[in-house]
C-alpha cells in the first residue's frame, strides 16, 4: 500500500510539474513576440502605456471614431419616415471595377463634382477603396480594413505624420497632456482632412490675433498699449505696400 501511495503522489507531482511549465511556456511566448497593432487600438494602447511607467492611474486617450461605412441617400423614406439608404456594393457590385479612375474627369455616371486631389493624380480610387468589397477599404498588401480603421491606411504613406501623431506633434487634441491629471481626446486624419483631396490650400500668413497674442494690459510711455501700436505697425506696413 505504500509503494502504490508513493506511486500516486509522483504521478500527481508530476503532473503539477507539467501544468506549471506550459503555463510559464505560453506566457513568456508572448512576450517574446508582442503582436504590433497599428490600428486605433494600437496607437491608444500605446499611448496609455506610456502613461502607466509614471502612475498606476491615469486616464484615458479617445481617439475620434471616424464615420463608418458610406451610405447614399436615394430621396425615398420607408413607411415610418426613415429615410432609405444604400450602402456604396449596392451599385458598385453591378458594374466591373476601373482601376484607371484616378481623376474628377473619369467619373461620367456616378460622384460627379467629386473633388479629388490626391498626391497628383498618382492614386486611383481602387488605391484604397475594396474593389472586392466596396464596403470597406484595403490597405497596399490588399488586406481589407473597416471605414472606421482609415487612420491605419492614411499611415501606410503618410509615415512622418503618423510618427508625429503617436508623439502628439500632430493632430489635434483637446484635454490633459499629462494622463495623470486628466483625459485627453484627439482627432483623427479625417476630422481635419478630405480624404479625396486632403491637401490644405495655400494660404496667406496674416497679422495674429491681437486678443490673443499681442493683448497687454501694460501700457506704453505714449499711453498707448502694446496692441493698439502693433495694430498701427500693421495697418502702415498695409498702406506701404
Amino acid at each position: 500500500m505504500d509503494t502504490m501511495r508513493r506511486v500516486r503522489y509522483f504521478m500527481i507531482s508530476l503532473g503539477f510539474i507539467g501544468f506549471t511549465l506550459v503555463a510559464s511556456g505560453c506566457g513568456d511566448s508572448s512576450e517574446d513576440a508582442p503582436v504590433q497593432d497599428h490600428s486605433l487600438r494600437g496607437l491608444l494602447a500605446n499611448d496609455l502605456g506610456n502613461s502607466k511607467q509614471n502612475s498606476d492611474h491615469f486616464y484615458p486617450t479617445i481617439i475620434n471614431t471616424p464615420p463608418g461605412t458610406p451610405r447614399l441617400s436615394t430621396g425615398e423614406f420607408d413607411a415610418f419616415g426613415q429615410p432609405i439608404t444604400v450602402s456604396c456594393s449596392t451599385c458598385h457590385t453591378l458594374r466591373e471595377p476601373n482601376v484607371q479612375n484616378a481623376a474628377t474627369s473619369d467619373l461620367n455616371e456616378f460622384h460627379q463634382g467629386l473633388t479629388f486631389a490626391h498626391n497628383n493624380g498618382q492614386v486611383s480610387c481602387l488605391s484604397c477603396h475594396n474593389s472586392d468589397d466596396y464596403d470597406t477599404l484595403k490597405l497596399a498588401n490588399g488586406t481589407a480594413i473597416d471605414f472606421t480603421d482609415v487612420m491605419t491606411l492614411c499611415s501606410q504613406c503618410h509615415g512622418p505624420k503618423y510618427r508625429d501623431y503617436t508623439n502628439g506633434a500632430h493632430g489635434g487634441m483637446n484635454g490633459y497632456w499629462d494622463l495623470n491629471k486628466g483625459a485627453r481626446t484627439r482627432n483623427n486624419c479625417v476630422d481635419c482632412h478630405d480624404p479625396h483631396a486632403p491637401a490644405f490650400p495655400h494660404m496667406m500668413p496674416t497679422f495674429k490675433p491681437l486678443d490673443r497674442f499681442l493683448k497687454s494690459l501694460h501700457s506704453d510711455d505714449q499711453g498707448q498699449s502694446t496692441s493698439e501700436h502693433a495694430a498701427e505697425i500693421h495697418d502702415s506696413e498695409n498702406h506701404e505696400d
